[in-house]
């Protein structure tokens, strides 16, 4: 039996200074729907998150709730994770920056960039902004009126001795490997963003800093910590070994995504695979940049970016507890497309949550089980061996739409082809041959009417496995379909065998009723 092929998933490692907001979580249901659907076709799937704490800012946070800043990073660790959790993202490691195999790998890997004489001493004198907690150009500051593009915040002049990176030496073998692979920046319009940052010309970069207790040491000069950015790439390598462990770092790197923000881009093309050049490892297979959340005011209309510095987060867990984890996950990836930009408004998720999961996939699932449970006992005797009647010309055109859109990372577009999967073959079927009344005077024709039902639920839940983990589970498990639900994947669509034995209902009711997987928000 060949090995399993492996695929390694990375998320931005976020900065701990206060709780995720729904940007972030935007990002990492998009990599866990990846995970999902990577571990359903048969990968075997590392998928690493982490956080960011060797950071000014986070130190300034902890010091002004008066605690120690590894003491404070560990605590925001927690939350992080129990959010994370909430919404069923499915990863594999986490990364504390502050951890000692953090600072192991981090330590050895600039060590290593250094003998290979890539990095040297200098002074330093530019813009700074706390909250990127990186360096901009005197155009930045100009065409801003100094102020930061991102945080909105004023530039700091900062002059300082320090160690450079030579990016400036990479330029064009980093133009090179974009030619070479075109895939690699995604989507298309950040690939041409990168082309003309690294055309315009790469600066090298300070990757130190001066007088900070809070950070990684320089090996070489323990006067000096590592910049935050140099070190908080290398958690990626930190979560599978690097230096400590060469058989695990050899298995999943390089990775095969690296999922962030598209304010970030530019540190994880130009800086990052250059400094994989310089160390003598291969740059990542693809790293994609997702779009921003914006928050839509219900009554004006108006879209503001969620954002942690301008203090006008949505928290989570505040839409998890109104309505329910799996409610989040789709909405994100239904009304937002994933490389470009989304709005979050509590009117539009109340009325995509009625309209799709409530009425849609809620109301069919609860019929379904209903139907059966009270005219037959809760099993359609007579079906085992047999196929329901198809009622979609082509459902293997269709999978692969849905996987084609997956892998792509077109996940609004790909729960628009299930969803008409499910309201248009289902839904309409069902509202043409209106079982609940058809099983008061022909039970057998009812019968087969809803054993198609109940196929095209079977299809519609591996398809929403990797986008609704919990509901999609629920509302298989609900019959004996024949395969494990652990082991079924986008293939079993459509070489479903048919049912081994008679379809029955295997849920557990109350008072002969479905609890409602979506119950309607009034």
């Amino acid at each position: 039996m060949s090995a399993k092929p492996r695929f390694f998933i990375t998320t931005a490692i976020d900065y701990p200074n206060s709780r995720p907001h729904i940007g972030t979580a935007f990002e990492k249901i998009g990599a866990d729907v990846q995970a999902r659907y990577r571990r359903m076709e048969g990968y075997d799937v590392h998928f690493l998150m982490g956080n960011d704490e060797n950071t000014v800012k986070v130190a300034k946070r902890a010091a002004e709730l008066g605690r120690a800043p590894k003491e404070y990073c560990d605590d925001m660790a927690r939350q992080f994770q129990e959010v994370w959790r909430a919404l069923d993202i499915s990863f594999d490691e986490f990364v504390q920056t502050s951890e000692p195999r953090h600072f192991r790998c981090a330590g050895q890997f600039i060590q290593k960039v250094f003998e290979s004489g890539h990095i040297y001493k200098g002074s330093y004198d530019a813009w700074y902004c706390d909250g990127c907690e990186s360096f901009k150009t005197d155009t930045d500051a100009k065409e801003n009126n100094g102020l930061c593009s991102i945080h909105k915040t004023p530039l700091v002049r900062r002059n300082e001795t320090c160690y450079f990176f030579a990016l400036s030496k990479f330029q064009d073998r980093l133009l090179k490997f974009y030619e070479d692979n075109p895939t690699f920046i995604q989507p298309e319009i950040r690939r041409n963003e990168m082309y003309a940052l690294a055309r315009s010309g790469l600066q090298d970069v300070n990757i130190t800093r001066q007088g900070q207790s809070w950070g990684i040491p320089v090996p070489f000069d323990a006067e000096f910590t590592i910049w935050v950015w140099f070190d908080a790439l290398l958690t990626y390598f930190t979560g599978i070994g690097y230096g400590t462990d060469d058989a695990q770092f050899q298995k999943w790197w390089p990775a095969n995504i690296h999922f962030i923000g598209k304010d970030i881009t530019r540190f994880h093309c130009t800086l990052w695979p250059a400094m994989l050049m310089a160390a003598g490892l291969e740059p990542p297979r693809v790293v994609f940049s997702h779009g921003f959340v914006y928050r839509k005011d219900d009554k004006t209309g108006e879209t503001i970016k969620e954002s942690k510095t301008l203090g006008n987060v949505t928290e989570p867990m505040d839409i998890i507890t109104k309505f329910s984890s799996e409610a989040f996950r789709y909405y994100f990836m239904r009304e937002c497309p994933f490389p470009g930009d989304g709005d979050f408004s509590w009117q539009r998720f109340t009325d995509l949550y009625n309209a799709d999961l409530a009425n849609n996939l809620g109301n069919l699932y609860s019929r379904v089980v209903t139907l059966v449970t009270k005219n037959y006992g809760g099993c359609l005797e007579g079906t085992a061996g047999t196929r329901p009647t198809e009622i979609q010309s082509d459902l293997g055109a269709t999978v692969r739409q849905v996987q084609g859109h997956i892998e792509a990372c077109q996940y609004n577009q790909a729960l628009e082809k299930v969803w008409r999967q499910i309201n248009d073959p289902a839904n309409q079927f069902a509202d043409k041959n209106e079982p609940w009344k058809l099983v008061k005077t022909d039970k057998d024709a009812a019968k087969g009417v809803l054993n198609t039902l109940a196929e095209q639920l079977r299809i519609a839940t591996i398809l929403l496995k990797p986008f609704l983990p919990r509901s999609s589970e629920t509302i298989y498990r609900s019959f004996n379909f024949g395969q494990p639900w652990e082991e079924v994947s986008y293939r079993d669509v459509t070489a479903y065998p048919g049912q081994k034995e008679a379809l029955r209902i295997v849920a557990a009711l109350e008072g002969g009723k479905v609890k409602p997987l979506f119950p309607r928000i009034g």
